[in-house]
């Protein structure tokens, strides 16, 4: 189990990193989604420790902004 949950951290902070620099939403989305599992272990902690439970929800929001942003770059090559 903890090799999972240890996969699925290191495939969340690649896709992370690629997100980034590539600026691509479809990376960030999988970030997301793998990020889920290290939350869900965090959020039942009744300390500190609780606030990692919101980073997908904050990666998310980034998903949703860099798909905007793509969508907005396509709509203004389509001007040009």
């Amino acid at each position: 189990m903890l090799l999972l949950w240890s996969m699925s951290f290191v495939v969340a902070i690649f896709a992370l990193v690629l997100a980034v620099v590539k600026c691509s939403w479809i990376f960030m989305l999988i970030s997301t989604i793998t990020c889920i599992p290290v939350a869900a272990y965090f959020w039942g902690a009744n300390n500190a420790w609780q606030s990692i439970g919101f980073i997908p929800l904050f990666l998310l929001m980034l998903t949703m902004a860099f798909w905007f942003l793509e969508k907005k770059v396509i709509i203004w090559r389509d001007l040009k």
